[in-house]
């Protein structure tokens, strides 16, 4: 064996040591992966990724997803290994409290963990999204001569994760629109929790792939050659994304675990960790034993990632003189900053408008703002007429263009993710569906949430008011539970007024992710000379009507969306009846709850137990507002197929309805 051979396999060791002593210490974990990916991981990590540890957020550098996210310890090592800033201590720390070596990754630019991975297949369909985000930003940069934006989308992919459907859906999206940036090394050890995968998953993985447009390469995944001229065959593909399947084999090294799913979620043992070390003529002690040759050979990233970013930076220097206002929007794409005075385009709608769907007014915000946010992209899974999501003369995301209105087709699962690996870009992603069907993207959503990153999603067709399309189609139990999901914030506006409202807000979160609720039926522009103005919204909840007769209200009505009508209606009439009666607009718990308790208490009187709730939609949570003295009128089954009109009548959202429960929590409670 050379010396360059010899160097290699100690790196390699190196890898797999410090895996499978970190998850020893932790006593959980899974080291199988770890083991058996070290070789791959290191021919990518060392020869071709181009990134610099010492600038994790160089917007130019190549993005690596561990879509395999309980392999957490390989990509911990492998950062220590190259120089970033996660010291030995971390690794020794592994799933501990307060470490920043948790059980899976989680994402953390400063470290360079590009995203939060471990729900199998959601990595595999966020790297699609980092591609087409790369697709959007070398086209809208890139000049001859100047190749700004020109990185790949590596990442080391699961048998678990071909078999989730997400990664299905993004891979055939990615095959469609030809994302040529994409290298995935898909570790192939035929291994699950439950056995061989002979038992659940048997299909031809490379004709699979090779139908859905992708390039298709078979290696030994111990052979380093072999992996190295792959991946170099694979960055010349410019036209189609690249798998490469590489044989390998879970716990490679253990004499008792290796090919076994016991290797897979379980520490090793110290006794066969012993006889690993002896299999590869390691010392038995010290633990982390890291030699220093093989640190030398890794920490040369340092140097390198360094010397690719300053070069990349002397392109970037010349193209600002050239290119002035490109060169101010790319700073502020490494930044994050809005571009100035961006809100200044947002539309107000007059009263006279008459009736308007919100998800038509959301349309024209849309098309209002996206010229002064020409990082705001995305579209709608297949319902684009339906959701108004086209942005009007600004191009089609294709094979040969990079426009701004995406096709995702009916594929709201990897919509999500995709939008996800978007953000993660710096790009402002947007994706559009019936409120229904965000159920077949919640994980994304969930993923979205936890990594606090800026996604809009725009979900239409809101309630039972859609109609005749029938219980399949009207969501009831949605609404609650986009709530339960922490940190999403989830906007039903009342109007158009408050769409444009809500639009503003979710453009300035950098902080989470963003749900707008939409109605397919029209409303009226609310009078906002007689109602409170729409930017209440933005506490959240706010009192949208106050009656004139008494300092402190009898009843509080509070609502949201289109039901925000019917309680203005009953707030007329029973103020006529001289009745003192609150109507607040809780367009959003979420924002509200992050109000002050001082103007909380403001909102909802503590002293006032009179409170109804109305919501075309699962009465569940309205009970933290309304207390155990009110009353919910929501919906406890499904929807029903007829004209909108009739659905809401039949369930008993109607003027006369409303007042009568009104009328019967008065008579229970009294005025006041």
């Amino acid at each position: 064996m050379s010396k360059g051979m010899q160097l290699d396999e100690l790196c390699i060791n190196t890898i797999r040591m410090l895996s499978i002593e970190g998850v020893e210490k932790a006593k959980s974990g899974h080291p199988g992966a770890p083991m058996g990916d070290a070789a791959m991981a290191y021919v990518l990590w060392t020869r071709h990724l181009r990134h610099n540890p010492k600038n994790p957020a160089w917007i130019n550098r190549d993005r690596f997803v561990l879509s395999a996210g309980h392999a957490s310890m390989l990509l911990y090592s492998l950062l220590h290994l190259t120089g970033y800033s996660l010291p030995m201590s971390e690794l020794k720390r592994f799933r501990q409290w307060g470490s920043l070596t948790p059980g899976h990754p989680e994402v953390d630019r400063d470290i360079g963990i590009e995203m939060t991975t471990g729900p199998l297949g959601q990595g595999f369909a966020s790297g699609v999204g980092m591609a087409m985000a790369q697709r959007y930003l070398s086209g809208y940069f890139n000049k001859k001569g100047f190749p700004i934006f020109d990185y790949h989308i590596y990442g080391i992919l699961s048998d678990g994760d071909l078999m989730e459907g997400v990664a299905s859906e993004a891979a055939s999206l990615a095959g469609h629109l030809g994302l040529g940036r994409i290298v995935y090394l898909y570790s192939d050890n035929r291994i699950t929790i439950d056995g061989t995968t002979d038992i659940s998953f048997t299909e031809d993985r490379g004709k699979r792939f090779e139908a859905y447009g992708w390039h298709v390469q078979h290696v030994d995944g111990l052979d380093i050659k072999e992996i190295d001229t792959a991946i170099q065959k694979a960055k010349k593909e410019t036209k189609r994304p690249s798998i490469i399947i590489a044989r390998t084999h879970i716990g490679y090294g253990s004499p008792h675990k290796q090919d076994s799913p016991s290797a897979h979620g379980s520490p090793l043992g110290e006794e066969e960790i012993k006889l690993v070390k002896e299999h590869f003529g390691w010392p038995q002690k010290p633990a982390f034993y890291l030699p220093k040759i093989a640190l030398t050979h890794f920490r040369k990233a340092v140097k390198k990632g360094r010397a690719d970013e300053v070069a990349w930076k002397e392109v970037v220097k010349r193209y600002n003189k050239k290119f002035r206002d490109l060169g101010g929007l790319l700073k502020d794409l490494g930044t994050g900053r809005l571009p100035d005075g961006w809100e200044s385009s947002l539309p107000g709608f007059d009263v006279d408008t008459g009736k308007m769907a919100t998800r038509s007014a959301s349309g024209k915000v849309l098309n209002s703002i996206a010229g002064n946010l020409p990082m705001l992209i995305g579209g709608s899974a297949d319902l684009a007429a339906s959701n108004n999501t086209d942005l009007k003369g600004l191009g089609e995301f294709a094979v040969d263009s990079a426009g701004r209105n995406i096709r995702f087709g009916v594929r709201e699962h990897a919509m999500g993710s995709v939008m996800n690996g978007m953000a993660l870009s710096g790009i402002i992603p947007y994706g559009a569906t019936f409120l229904v069907f965000s159920d077949y993207m919640r994980p994304a959503i969930r993923l979205a949430a936890l990594m606090r990153i800026r996604v809009v999603y725009i979900f239409t067709h809101d309630s039972i008011g859609l109609g005749e399309d029938g219980p399949t189609h009207q969501p009831i139990e949605h609404l609650a539970s986009l709530r339960a999901i922490p940190n999403l914030d989830v906007i039903r506006p009342a109007d158009a007024n408050e769409v444009s409202v809500a639009w503003k807000m979710a453009i300035q979160r950098s902080d989470g992710p963003t749900a707008i609720i939409l109605t397919r039926q029209g409303l009226p522009v609310l009078d906002r000379k007689k109602y409170t103005s729409a930017s209440g919204v933005t506490k959240g909840g706010y009192i949208i009507a106050e009656s004139p007769h008494a300092k402190k209200p009898d009843l509080i009505v509070i609502a949201t969306g289109s039901e925000i009508e019917i309680a203005l209606a009953a707030h007329e009439r029973m103020t006529a009846d001289g009745l003192a009666v609150r109507v607040v607009n809780m367009a959003s718990w979420e924002v509200f709850e992050r109000q002050t308790l001082n103007y909380r208490k403001k909102v909802l009187p503590p002293d006032v137990r009179a409170r109804l709730a109305i919501e075309a939609a699962s009465p569940m949570g309205w009970e933290r507002y309304v207390g155990i003295d009110g009353a919910i009128l929501g919906i406890n089954k499904f929807g029903a197929s007829a004209p909108a009109g009739v659905v809401f009548e039949k369930y008993g959202f109607t003027l006369d309805n409303v007042i009568k429960l009104a009328h019967g929590l008065l008579g229970k409670k009294g005025k006041g």
